[in-house]
């Protein structure tokens, strides 16, 4: 349940408002969550937002409730269902920025452009008054501009590299707020801190800290006024952690996505699918895209943040200093440096630039490591990396997508047990009320599509093989984005040209290489539009409903695996709205499409009267793990503490992953094709601690050997009968 309070709840169920799905629609499902033995329900930011907003992150009023979601009623109607069922409620926050534009929708905003200095709001958002009007970049063309008291409407085109207010990457309509100003704080969170008060809501997530001036300090301060369970979306490198002086309970879970999701991957794949890349003229090399891909954005879409830096450097001629100041941003080893704690990634970053006037920005960010220069460059660092390697990278280097996440490592081909276990070892140890996740509205593709593309690693060559057979007939003249393509259609399969054909157009303009969202190529972009409809009406669409077929069954085994990992390993499990069964989503908005709860209420009341599904395309298989995982960390969570590798003996025994917790042992089939090429589980055997086991999926009696184990499902979930 929700557990008193300050304490982490045993689960989470992310849910996405939308003026389509609101407070009352939440409502209606809170029984369904609570019968998947949910712990709480966590939602996307419920503030005022702009009109028809679906996802809730350009927030216009944090004092109330947004009225298309039904307002503050809904809203305490929502709490007191929730409050019945004995479910907590997670709050999604968005301190970073709010929403602003030519229209009227945002008050602060607009009382700032009446006002300019003198508004009583010109502090609560970050403005280089010093460097005179405020420019808007919304003038549809040059010939629209105007000049008022306090504000310049400009062409849109000069938001990039003139702008004089800090953005959320580069969203000219998302303006960064200053809630380090202790006024600004309370303005912005009032409200919400008034529904943490009256206990309704049982936990807060951060959006982007890496955006604010002082993460540490702001997380101590929430963390201190709210006092509930609190994680922040801290995007961690490989071998990152957290903050040691952040109060939080731990990161989003992106950290434990690349980790569950690796271990289902085959490193064997990996020299095929750099031969496939390389062979169709796809870049092989992940380091040189990346760095490429943050050179392209330091001097495009977020030069006028380092144009703002490079103006603090002191005595530096201002062309070096940006200059200095682009490289040191592009080679950051992590997203953000928390000096002085960050030391040692802001001297990597350093070091890697050959500007001399580098060193000058060095000397002075370390002789004030709280100064406007060092915060600057710490809010920027982060933009760079997010913006050069998720949102441009990710859709260069397609090698190999599944390893393409928010958190992942494309050049990191999948992820060995023994580093596995050491991770989740080690969150038990340091962050066990950390969140972990394997889809998220951020996610480049649902878990599902990632767990058949696991597969892929295991019939590497077999999928190089088709990938150039079907180029040769149906080429994108792009070859990163025809690698993606294939491996997006396999994935997503049986997938829309209408879905297929919007996915490609974002993954085309975001990865920058023929076509932009500002710049068009717009026969580049009419070729990538009529691919879809080319393929699926061809017959190279029979020669991938073949492929697929045969990997379908792997990659449902793969996503129950992970799945169960997820569930029963250390941090706090969220499951992602609709997830508890297949879902087949690819970038958002895909994966805000709406979730049929009729279907699921269906076929979550048979497994409750004992039906045990098979694995099949109805997905109820995933949804009987996801229920008993769930309930069985709701009832009883003495039993998710500590942690422990089991080993297994025999000829498969690289095909199994096994952990004792306090109790109860997960079991998880890995690299199934492989399983089946060495005949099975045959003799394997998994030594299982002492005592009588049960296996709560199938309430079967549970024994070591491991082909009457996993007779019935490639998972299984024991607890022993003493506890």
């Amino acid at each position: 349940m929700s557990g008193p309070h300050g304490a982490p709840p045993a689960s989470t169920y992310r849910i996405q408002f939308t003026p389509g799905f609101t407070f009352a629609d939440a409502e209606a499902v809170v029984d369904y969550l609570d019968a998947l033995g949910v712990g709480a329900l966590y939602a996307s930011p419920v503030l005022e937002a702009v009109p028809g907003s679906t996802h809730g992150y350009d927030v216009v009023d944090p004092t109330r409730a947004r009225e298309e979601l039904g307002g503050e009623t809904g809203r305490v109607s929502l709490h007191k269902a929730l409050r019945r069922a004995g479910l907590g409620f997670v709050l999604d926050i968005v301190p970073n920025h709010m929403a602003v534009g030519p229209d009227d929708v945002n008050k602060w905003w607009w009382d700032v452009l009446r006002h300019g200095r003198e508004s009583r709001y010109a502090k609560f958002f970050d403005i280089d008054w010093d460097s005179g009007p405020l420019l808007l970049p919304f003038a549809a063309d040059e010939a629209s501009e105007e000049e008022h008291e306090h504000y310049r409407l400009v062409h849109w085109r000069r938001g990039n590299t003139e702008l004089n207010y800090r953005r959320f990457f580069d969203i000219t309509t998302l303006a960064a707020v200053r809630v380090e100003d202790p006024e600004v704080f309370d303005a912005t969170h009032g409200e919400v801190l008034r529904w943490v008060a009256a206990g309704e809501v049982t936990g807060l997530r951060v959006d982007h800290p890496d955006g604010l001036a002082d993460p540490g300090g702001y997380v101590r301060r929430l963390k201190e006024r709210a006092g509930v369970w609190l994680v922040v979306e801290k995007i961690l490198g490989a071998d990152e952690r957290l903050p040691a002086s952040w109060p939080a309970d731990g990161t989003t879970g992106y950290d434990a996505l690349r980790e569950v999701c690796g271990l289902f991957v085959d490193p064997a794949g990996e020299e095929a699918f750099t031969a496939l890349a390389g062979g169709l003229g796809a870049p092989t090399d992940f380091a040189a895209v990346e760095r490429e891909s943050r050179d392209l954005v330091t001097g495009s879409i977020l030069r006028a943040e380092v144009r703002r830096i490079a103006a603090l450097v002191r005595g530096v001629d201002r062309e070096e200093a940006e200059r200095a100041v682009a490289e040191v941003m592009a080679a950051f080893p992590v997203y953000r440096s928390y000096l002085p704690e960050g030391l040692d990634a802001w001297t990597a970053a350093v070091g890697a630039s050959t500007s001399p006037a580098a060193r000058e920005l060095d000397r002075q960010v370390r002789a004030e490591p709280h100064g406007e220069l060092a915060t600057r460059v710490q809010q920027t660092s982060g933009m760079v990396v997010a913006k050069g390697t998720e949102d441009t990278a990710f859709y260069r280097f397609t090698r190999f997508v599944a390893l393409n996440e928010v958190g992942g490592a494309p050049d990191r081909f999948g992820v060995p047990p023994a580093e596995f276990h050491a991770r989740a070892a080690a969150r038990e140890a340091g962050s066990p009320a950390a969140m972990t996740a394997l889809s998220t509205h951020d996610t480049k593709r649902s878990e599902d599509v990632r767990a058949r593309l696991a597969v892929l690693s295991e019939l590497s060559g077999e999928f190089a093989e088709a990938v150039r057979r079907w180029t040769a007939a149906h080429p994108i003249d792009e070859p990163s984005l025809n690698l993606l393509a294939w491996q997006s259609l396999v994935g997503a399969w049986p997938i829309g040209a209408d879905r297929m054909r919007a996915y490609l157009d974002k993954a085309a303009k975001e990865s920058k290489v023929r076509t932009t969202w500002v710049d068009h190529d717009e026969e580049f972009e009419a070729a990538v539009a009529a691919w879809p409809d080319e393929v699926l009406a061809g017959p190279v669409a029979a020669e991938v409903a073949s492929f697929v077929d045969r990997i379908v069954a792997p990659g449902w085994s793969n996503a129950l695996g992970q799945k169960l990992v997820q569930l029963t390993a250390p941090g706090v499990p969220d499951v992602y709205q609709g997830t508890e069964l297949w879902d087949l989503s690819l970038v958002d908005p895909d994966n805000r499409r709406p979730v049929d709860y009729d279907v699921r209420r269906r076929l979550l009341a048979r497994i409750e009267d004992g039906w045990l599904p098979d694995v099949d395309d109805s997905g109820a298989a995933k949804l009987l793990v996801v229920q008993r995982a769930l309930r069985l960390r709701r009832e009883r969570p003495e039993l998710f503490r500590g942690y422990r590798p089991l080993p297994a003996s025999g000829r498969a025994a690289p095909h199994v992953v096994a952990f004792e917790r306090t109790g109860l042992v997960a079991v998880a089939t890995r690299l199934p094709v492989g399983l089946a090429a060495v005949g099975g589980w045959g003799d394997t055997v998994l030594p299982l601690p002492p005592g009588e086991w049960t296996d709560v999926l199938t309430s079967r009696p549970a024994g070591p050997l491991l082909a009457d184990l996993l007779d019935r499902y490639p998972v299984a979930l024991l607890v022993r009968g003493d506890q």
